[in-house]
């Protein structure tokens, strides 16, 4: 071949022919080819390089046959035709008749012509891949000017890249099974300016017989439909991906994961300011509102992004967002063009709209470079693609207002900090779930009982949100006022769920604007004694309380489990086991230990180890807990409340015993002046020495049994009488001429505060006074 791609030694009145598809080749006297056409080469399969020069014997199988490259026999005549030539001697010009019922010359003209201007690429492989043909516009991809470019190679030799290797072990699949194929590619060929989806379609080339004698190649260009089809799909998956978060930053990056860079090369959510902190925006646009980012994203390797890397470099062009303000202010969608060459793009900028009011915009950039620029069909899939994403951004902003305020509900109804007592030192802790989950209606309490003792509260209002948190304040309150009564734990928690079967409807709360439904919520309630170093506790439904001792071990107390709150007419079971002075106490609710990828009792026990492990302080024990049971993110809130255990010293509390006669009244009035006088509370004898008289008085003359008299000194004293009745005295106002009546009405007026308990033995009435700074 020389560089024009003709045969050498051929005549120039033969030239022309040879560049035809007819099958003709020249012979010379020796019985050896000299020249070869393509019509020749695509017939028999022989490339001219191949062929000329060999003897044209090892074609000829008698003389109405002809060898194919592959081996097989063809059933066709031939004929040499002699030509003179003084310059290279005599040759002789070898054609191929066509049998009578093929195309004639004139026909085969025809079908090569349709060949070559059929719209779709087609490609002729023979059985070991390699190119035999290829058509104009097959040319014309490939970046090619002539068919002898490609002719002889694979397509791996012509096309580099996954998708030609897919192409390359096809061809040879068919070539092998006969079986045709199809697939579908998105690539942008040497002869495009950008990417297009092609629909390729590979099949064999039989012959009379069956037998498959080569391998044809059609690829359409289906863009249009392939852009319809990818449409649907994105607005699809926009429905399956898009608000799986009740976050709007995180529903934000949701929309820009799906656009990008299936939808576009660049894209980024804006929202005005308030959307952020849940609130509304006003109304209408001004210019002057505030626009922060919410989530963007650029597509990989993009023409349009500036830079190599880092934030800056990250940055898009300020000018591109005056689309996004314009959209804003006309309130619709808006298309522009911006740049040329390889750094234009168009960009399109859609209102997120809801509820009438917008919240922002998103921006779609497409480069010129890459794809096709946005047309009328991708500005309404920008509409509805913002359209879907709107509704899930205006959820997360009510999500996430509704959240701030049932976090500031709770907040202000949990204490305000860990409470110094004299009976114990306490550390408190209060998670929220993630900003992805709802706030919950856990709560913890440290009540002061009289007797120095202290009442300790954990509970779990079941549900999220305000209704959860407004449940629990009303729940928390409750349990304050049964505490102040000092009912024991099991009966506080029997009042507790009476309040919440029988108020049920007021609780789940329809004045919040939800729907009704089962109520349910579990407690723990627990009382501990500095006197005698015990604590009792019941729960309901909630998990047991884990105490630490003073050397280490550690273990869940084995409480008795009772029904959750609201179930009703069900018992709860008291237990009282002892807490020495030093030991830990930690309540909590089962956010600390049960997750999604832990089950609660395996959460216990990691639990009971991270509560025995040393630590400076209460504080930090807390923190180290929290962060040993974390297990990335929260779905559930976390209450933890720890009490470290004291004893009040015995030179603290006073007892004895009182005969019952009206005589022991004179002897316990002396006991309790001297042992004021030891304590240096001389300036407290009156009031006391006289809450004393009636109280034992009273016992005296109503009660049954063994009556005993209790002094506690903390920051205040207590007086506490004790006997075996069950009968409680009933504070009255006298009328002028009775004679008694005076007695509890004289405690109530000369103490704090007074009440009455009961327990398994009888009751105890108690009194409780503020006391004078001691004498020196």
């Amino acid at each position: 071949m020389d560089r024009n791609g003709r045969q050498p030694g051929l005549l120039p009145e033969l030239a022309g022919l040879m560049d035809k598809s007819l099958p003709v080749a020249t012979v010379d006297c020796e019985g050896r080819l000299r020249s070869w056409s393509r019509g020749a080469e695509v017939l028999l399969g022989y490339a001219a390089e191949e062929i000329v020069d060999r003897p044209i014997a090892d074609l000829m199988v008698g003389d109405r046959a002809l060898r194919h490259r592959d081996g097989h026999v063809m059933d066709l005549a031939f004929r040499l035709c002699r030509l003179e030539d003084t310059e290279r001697g005599t040759q002789f010009v070898f054609a191929v008749q066509e049998p009578a019922e093929s195309f004639t010359g004139s026909d085969r003209l025809l079908l090569q012509r349709m060949f070559d201007e059929q719209s779709t690429v087609l490609v002729i492989f023979d059985l070991e891949g390699r190119i035999l043909d290829v058509n104009e516009r097959a040319l014309r991809m490939a970046g090619r000017t002539d068919a002898a470019q490609m002719r002889g190679q694979r397509t791996t030799e012509v096309f580099e890249g996954p998708v030609y290797d897919e192409i390359e072990r096809r061809v040879l699949r068919v070539a092998r099974t006969g079986m045709p194929e199809s697939l579908e590619n998105f690539v942008r060929l040497p002869g495009e300016t950008r990417a297009h989806a092609w629909v390729d379609d590979l099949f064999p080339l039989t012959d009379e017989t069956g037998r498959t004698r080569a391998v044809g190649f059609a690829a359409a260009d289906y863009s249009e439909q392939y852009g319809s089809r990818e449409r649907l799909a994105l607005l699809s998956e926009a429905r399956a991906r898009i608000g799986g978060s009740l976050d709007v930053t995180g529903t934000a990056e949701e929309l820009v994961a799906v656009a990008v860079p299936r939808y576009a090369d660049y894209a980024s959510v804006e929202l005005l300011e308030p959307v952020f902190r849940g609130d509304v925006p006003a109304p209408h646009f001004a210019g002057a509102a505030p626009l922060r980012e919410a989530a963007s994203a650029w597509a990989p390797r993009s023409p349009l992004q500036p830079g190599a890397g880092g934030a800056e470099a990250r940055s898009a062009p300020l000018e591109w967002f005056s689309v996004v303000e314009q959209c804003l202010a006309d309130g619709q969608a808006v298309w522009r063009e911006n740049g040329d060459g390889a750094t234009g793009c168009t960009l399109v900028a859609v209102p997120i709209r809801a509820r009438g009011v917008s919240l922002g915009a998103v921006l779609f950039v497409r480069s010129a470079a890459s794809r096709a620029p946005f047309g009328p069909d991708d500005l309404v899939v920008a509409e509805d693609l913002v359209a879907r994403a709107a509704i899930c951004l205006d959820n997360a902003r009510r999500y996430t207002r509704e959240r701030s305020v049932a976090l500031t509900l709770q907040r202000a109804m949990l204490p305000p900090g860990a409470p110094v007592h004299p009976a114990a030192e306490t550390a408190t802790r209060y998670l929220p779930a993630d900003s992805g989950s709802e706030v919950g209606g856990d709560w913890f309490d440290v009540i002061s009982l009289p007797g120095a003792r202290l009442g300790l509260v954990v509970g779990d209002v079941v549900g999220h949100g305000i209704h959860a948190a407004a449940t629990m304040g009303r729940l928390r309150t409750a349990v304050r006022t049964l505490a102040d009564i000092d009912l024991p734990p099991d009966e506080l928690l029997t009042h507790l769920d009476d309040i919440v079967t029988h108020g049920v409807g007021e609780l789940e709360g329809d004045a919040l604007g939800e729907p009704s439904g089962d109520f349910c919520a579990t407690c723990l309630y627990a009382v501990y004694d500095p006197v005698s170093g015990t604590c009792t506790a019941a729960r309901a439904g909630h998990p047991p309380p884990v105490l630490v001792l003073a050397d280490g071990s550690s273990r869940a107390v084995d409480l008795p489990l009772g029904p959750p709150l609201g179930l009703g007419s069900l018992p709860f079971e008291a237990m009282e086991f002892p807490a020495p002075p030093g030991s830990l106490l930690a309540l909590f609710t089962d956010g600390l230990i049960a997750t999604r990828d832990r089950d609660p009792d395996h959460g216990l026990v990691e639990l009971c180890r991270a509560l025995a492990r040393p630590a400076p302080s209460l504080e930090a024990l807390s923190d180290g807990v929290l962060e040993s049971m974390s297990s990335g993110s929260r779905t559930d809130d976390v209450a933890l409340l720890l009490v470290r255990t004291r004893m009040l010293d015995e030179s603290q509390v006073a007892d004895w015993e009182v005969a019952c006669e009206p005589a022991a009244v004179a002897e316990v009035r002396r006991k309790v002046a001297d042992r004021l006088a030891s304590w240096g509370l001389e300036d407290d004898g009156f009031v006391t020495e006289l809450v004393v008289s009636e109280l034992v008085t009273n016992a005296i003359r109503y009660a049954t049994g063994p009556i005993r008299l209790r002094l506690i000194r903390e920051r205040s004293l207590v007086c506490e009488v004790s006997d075996e009745s069950s009968t409680a005295p009933h504070l009255r106002r006298a009328r002028d001429f009775d004679e008694g009546g005076r007695g509890l009405f004289l405690v109530a007026q000369l103490t704090q505060r007074w009440g009455t308990r009961y327990s398994g033995d009888g009751k105890t009435i108690w009194a409780e006074q503020t006391l004078h700074q001691p004498r020196s």
